[in-house]
Order: structure tokens, then sequence, then C-alpha cells
């Protein structure tokens, strides 16, 4: 069995769901601490909700200036779902027709198991390597994402420390590894808007106002809105409502007022600034009475083709013979934060078929060739 493969079962044996750590972070320590990593907890939370949090860099030896990349990942799962559908116990790291099956085989223990592993084989090649390697782990990824990563992110740049690159394992291949890495994600921003109107008996309209009513020509105006067209690498922003609720349960009530949750998935051609206030103008241009509030969860990210980009796709070509694509559809991920701080972020990691999924599982085949296309890319970077 592999180092890579060996780590991803001890990891997958741990149940780690969101905020639990499960003891993931001290068994990564005990790897990277001989290998000259400074290994810091940079826990945060309430009590009975600390979140852990592991910052790990080493330096290099020679001590002068140097870049520096970060690996990037998080130890937490989702909940497993029902039990009984599970061919195999989730926390029981199981192989099988040649595929690891456990939650977070590929969401994203493997990705951290092969980022350790990488680092240890660039190391004993390389033990003058004159690259800074660093890796920030959390255990609040898949949850409310408060207490993880933005918190370390904000805690290293507060005392001054730099990175030049970082590589977050999400699963970001499709059919084979490599064939996609994100080099950006959209921004998220979701708002609650109540529209208020007069609740009344529903065969006395005149005395009433029916905030559905009132909403609808707004409504529609806001989803025939092209907010932008994207650009080379996003596609234009997207504005979709997830919810509207009204009523008082009886079929004779107007009500009175009606509450609409949306969101926005927008590209790097709108801000939150733009979109808040486009909208608005839409809701004051009908003359609503509403109040809205909104919550921004992320802005979006961009890394252009460029040392960090081509360091990667020349990796996966080498290891795999894949001409890999960039993308930046999906969901958010925890590159949010670190771009904030690093100007380098990309996204690399195993297929992502089976992630959140009943019988979670990663292909054999594919461990092996993660942890060398991460390994390779570190003795690109490090020249």
């Amino acid at each position: 069995m592999s180092p890579t493969q060996t780590l991803t079962e001890q990891l997958i044996a741990r149940p780690s769901v969101t905020p639990t750590d499960a003891g993931c972070l001290d068994l990564i320590v005990a790897h990277l601490a001989p290998l000259g990593f400074v290994c810091e907890r940079i826990d945060s939370g309430p009590e009975g909700q600390v979140v852990s949090n592991l910052w790990a860099k080493r330096t290099p030896a020679h001590g002068g200036p140097h870049a520096t990349l970060v690996f990037a990942g998080h130890t937490d799962v989702v909940p497993t779902g029902p039990l009984t559908e599970w061919t195999s116990d989730p926390f029981t790291p199981t192989v099988r027709d040649g595929k690891l099956y456990g939650r977070g085989a590929a969401d994203m223990k493997t990705s951290i198991a092969a980022m350790v592993v990488a680092m240890a084989q660039h190391l004993a090649a390389r033990p003058d390597t004159p690259l800074g390697l660093a890796l920030l782990l959390t255990s609040d990824e898949e949850g409310p994402a408060v207490d993880g990563t933005t918190v370390v992110v904000e805690h290293l740049r507060a005392r001054g420390e730099v990175a030049d690159y970082c590589i977050v394992g999400e699963p970001t291949s499709v059919d084979r590894v490599g064939d996609m890495i994100k080099n950006g994600r959209r921004g998220t921003m979701s708002g609650r808007l109540v529209v208020k109107g007069v609740q009344g008996h529903i065969a006395y309209p005149h005395l009433a106002q029916n905030p559905i009513h009132l909403l609808a020509p707004a409504l529609a105006d806001l989803v025939a809105i092209e907010w932008d067209r994207g650009n080379a690498f996003f596609p234009p922003t997207s504005w979709q409502v997830s919810n509207i609720h009204a009523g008082t349960g009886a079929s004779n009530v107007i009500p009175g007022q009606c509450v609409v949750d949306f969101n926005f998935r927008f590209c790097t051609e709108s801000t939150p600034e733009s979109l808040q206030q486009r909208l608005q103008a839409v809701l004051d241009q009908h003359g609503l009475d509403y109040e809205l509030h909104w919550t921004i969860g992320g802005r979006p990210f961009l890394t252009e083709p460029g040392t960090l980009v081509n360091a990667v796709q020349a990796a996966i070509l080498a290891e795999t013979g894949v001409t890999t694509e960039l993308s930046t559809t999906g969901g958010t991920s925890d590159g949010r934060f670190i771009a904030t701080w690093c100007p380098q972020v990309l996204e690399l990691g195993p297929c992502n078929a089976s992630i959140h999924k009943i019988d979670e599982h990663i292909a054999l085949a594919d461990i092996e060739p993660l942890t060398a296309i991460y390994q390779r890319t570190l003795d690109l970077l490090a020249g």
C-alpha cells in the first residue's frame, strides 16, 4: 500500500463530521513535524463548537528571500446520511472493485494525504529546496466556515505572513485526475426581501394590500435582467430565487407580508455593491414598501494563467498526459478567503462524482497520480 493510501485510510477512519476534527490534525502534525515544519494550532469558535485549524510552515534552510507555496484543505466531512444505505461503514476505509470507500475519500482526505506525501517526497529529493512550504487545514469548511480558514488567513495577515501560491485540494476533476482545475470561483451573495402589505379578509381585497401581487411585477423584472455578460473565465452573473413564503395558512386571509430568499452567483464583472444598487432600484421603481437584508458569502476570485497555473498544467501533462481545462464553475470553496491574501490560488483534486453521496469513494488508480502531480508542481516551482 502506498504512503498516500495509508494516510488517506487513517484519515477516513477518523469521523470528523463538521466541526469535529477527530484527531486528523494531530495525525498530520505527526507527519510534518519531523520534516522541519513548525506546526501551529489556530483554533477558533465558542465553547463546545471550537473549530480546529492548523498552520504548518517550513522555511528553506538558506533563510533568504524565497517563494512559498501553501497547500490548503479541510479535514471535516459532511454527515453520512442513512448508515443503512452504505455498502460498508463510512468511517471504516474499505477497498473493493479497485476503489477506496469512505466518507471523505474524495472530499477531501485523499488530497490532504497526497499533499503531505508530496511535500515529504519533494524534501527527500530536494532537502535544500529554495521553496517555502506550508499547509493550512481547517475542520470547518463544510459548515458555516466562519471560524476556519478565514480566521487563519486574518491571523496570518495581521502578523505579516505572506504566501505566493496556494493549491486547494478540492475535488475538481471530472473523468480523470487533472482534467479540470479551478482557477477561480464565482462570488456568492444572498438576500432576504420582506415586502410589506396589509393583511385582510380575502373577500374584501379593497381593505387590504396583497404583498404577493405587489411583488409580482418587480419579480418579473428582476428575472429578466442581464446582470452582466461574464468574461473569458466566468459565465454571466446569475440571480435565483430559492424560497418565497407568505400567508397565515388560512385560505381566506390576504397575507400581510411576503418573504423572498434569493442568491447572486456573481463574476468579476460585477461587485456586491453594484448588484445591490441595481436590485434595490427595481424595488424602488415599483414603489414597494420593503426591508432587505444582505449576506455576502464570498467575493469572486480569479488566477489568470501565470506561474502557478502554468506549473500545475505542466505537472498534470507530464504525469497523466492530460491537457487540463481551466474552469470557474461550481460552488464556493475556502479559496475565496485565501485569495484575499495570496495572489495566486487554484484548486486541484480528485474526481468529484461521488462527493457528499452515499458510498463516497476514490479510484485506487487515481491516488498516486494526484500525489505525483502535487510533487512535480513543487519541483517545477522550486526550479
